[in-house]
């Protein structure tokens, strides 16, 4: 049964997502508490879009990456993908079979391109691993579907037979991506994937994630730290703090008119090039564990402008423009 992906509905919805890992304590390993990396975030990201996620370390950000993949189970909560066979499906809820099946259209690059590559491997056993495990190519096929993307990534398809030590991490960085494209995906989460890079590379890297989106149609949830890497490659942004999602709008919005405390917060730390001097507002203290979050809105102990129901009450995400949505109580 084919359903090809209606571009005026999401290609990913993820509705009401968490994953607590749980504290265990004692002789009998009871459970005493639970880690709230992801507590209830709704997202989508539409056909061919680019969604970035954003927050500082700690934030929940590469877990609710790997929770939409499945590479973790979430602990509730639904993750919506449609597919170009299966139609629309809940990855959440997926048996191994299908799972299995998803997985050529859903692919992840990970952020360190030295500990992701087997060491043990050569270049073609690396990206022609997920073509075998897949039963998609076997031998003369497989080499020559390898060589393809290598081409496509910007590397020698005679590297096939190097292994990753001989490579520098851009080039390291370039063969995760291969091994992600090698299925032929769709949708691709990319999880801090230039944070390891030297600026100079990553530079060439976002360009090369830029053109293979216009060349392939791929549609990216692009999850980083850097503020600065978001508003060069995203469509949309989504702000993360302690596991829930604070602001959500597209990319100009963000950074033209932000609205959360804590978004604002992040803008005023990011380098620029400006003729008067700025004065840096960086966030004070530390992100809060989410062993034991604060009351309220999470970002409370850290916000200027907190006030008693902050404290109390969990401020709801909600539209304060068109396509701007934010969870804060200065709005009303």
């Amino acid at each position: 049964m084919t359903n090809p992906a209606n571009k005026s509905e999401p290609l990913l919805e993820v509705q009401d997502l968490k994953k607590y890992f749980p504290i265990k304590r004692g002789f009998f390993k009871r459970v005493v508490g639970h880690v709230k990396a992801v507590d209830d975030i709704n997202l989508h990201i539409m056909e061919g879009e680019t969604l970035g996620m954003v927050g500082e370390s700690g934030c929940g950000k590469t877990t609710a990456g790997r929770s939409i993949m499945r590479a973790i189970t979430p602990s509730s909560g639904k993750v919506m993908f449609r597919d170009p066979i299966l139609g629309l499906v809940d990855v959440a809820a997926l048996d191994d079979k299908d799972l299995m099946h998803v997985r050529r259209s859903m692919r992840m690059i990970f952020q360190d391109p030295y500990a992701s590559l087997n060491p043990r491997m050569t270049i073609l056993d690396i990206v022609g691993a997920p073509l075998r495990a897949m039963g998609l190519f076997h031998g003369k096929q497989l080499e020559d579907r390898v060589a393809e993307i290598l081409d496509l990534v910007g590397l020698r398809p005679e590297y096939m037979r190097r292994y990753p030590h001989a490579f520098s991490g851009g080039q390291r960085q370039r063969i995760g991506i291969a091994r992600a494209l090698a299925v032929k995906p769709e949708f691709l989460v990319c999880d801090e994937a230039v944070a390891a890079l030297d600026v100079s590379i990553q530079a060439q890297i976002l360009n090369l994630f830029m053109q293979l989106r216009a060349d392939l149609d791929l549609t990216y949830l692009f999850i980083s730290h850097d503020l600065g890497v978001v508003e060069h490659l995203s469509d949309r942004v989504v702000i993360m703090y302690l596991g829930r999602v604070v602001e959500q709008a597209p990319s100009e919005e963000v950074f033209a008119r932000a609205n959360h405390p804590y978004t604002k917060s992040l803008l005023s730390a990011v380098p620029r090039i400006e003729a008067r001097k700025r004065v840096f507002a960086v966030v004070k203290g530390e992100i809060p564990s989410p062993l034991n979050p604060p009351s309220g809105c999470h970002f409370h102990p850290r916000c200027p402008h907190a006030m008693e129901r902050c404290k109390l009450e969990v401020p709801r995400l909600r539209e304060i423009a068109p396509g701007h949505l934010s969870a804060c109580h200065l709005n009303g």
